[in-house]
């Protein structure tokens, strides 16, 4: 399943059947998603501090650490989709994983084939919430394939292999994946980049911008991403996608 940017959503899949992580991991991976599969709640919380992640598949009977109380964690700080997974088929189980903050439910045994569908009827009707009322807090931009992590500063080609930045090529790339479409004069990009000082003047725009191209256009003299428009500045030009 991809996103409008084109890249592929990312599971995060939390379980300690190894079974389970497998089988899931396979048929997931096979529809368009990128998975990650963990068996255990601290190997997650490092999945989720390095990369982005745009739902999570949590077994409520982990070993340790259970399932509930991973949820409730999250939601205090996250809102990241959750749909959990267990071998306990009482009511009181699944009302409270709802009331914990989870998007849905799914009990074992379950078919694979049920769980893509409850995935993307769930990233689906995120997407139309963030579109409805946007809430602060941006992970990641998503471009073509690319994506740009916030919180690790991290920049990937659709390939996987990552592009490193400098701080003011990162903080201006931030600032027009922000304001995909519109076009930002050279002095709003100063300013909104935090670049400006008294010794920079509104032409150091043009260096960062031909440091971006040659790192992210296939071809630099005919950029797709980041376009000039003569005596106006610059806009991004393709469709990004906000990751919250």
């Amino acid at each position: 399943m991809q996103d409008d940017s084109g890249a592929r959503a990312h599971v995060l899949v939390v379980d300690d059947d190894p079974t389970i992580r497998e089988l899931v991991s396979d048929y997931l991976g096979r529809h368009e998603l990128r998975v990650s599969a963990v068996a255990d709640g601290d190997t997650m919380r490092e999945t989720l501090a390095a990369d982005v992640v745009d739902l999570v598949v949590l077994d409520l009977g982990l070993r340790g650490e259970d399932g509930m109380t991973i949820a409730r964690r999250m939601r205090d700080g996250s809102e990241i989709p959750i749909i959990m997974l267990t071998g306990r088929s009482e009511e009181a189980d699944r009302v409270m994983g709802l009331e914990l903050g989870a998007d849905d439910y799914l009990t074992k045994p379950f078919s694979p084939r049920e769980l893509l569908a409850r995935i993307r009827t769930v990233l689906r009707r995120r997407r139309i919430e963030m579109r409805q009322g946007k809430p602060e807090g941006v992970r990641a931009y998503r471009f073509d394939g690319w994506e740009l992590n916030l919180n690790k500063r991290h920049l990937t080609t659709p390939e996987g292999r990552r592009i490193a930045l400098t701080n003011g090529e990162f903080s201006l790339l931030v600032v027009l994946l922000g304001a995909s479409g519109r076009v930002l004069t050279r002095d709003q990009l100063l300013d909104l980049s935090r670049l400006h000082s008294d010794e920079v003047y509104s032409r150091s725009i043009d260096v960062q911008i031909l440091r971006l191209r040659r790192k992210i256009e296939r071809n630099r003299a005919r950029p797709r991403y980041i376009r000039t428009e003569r005596g106006s500045g610059y806009i991004f030009g393709v469709p990004v996608e906000t990751v919250y």
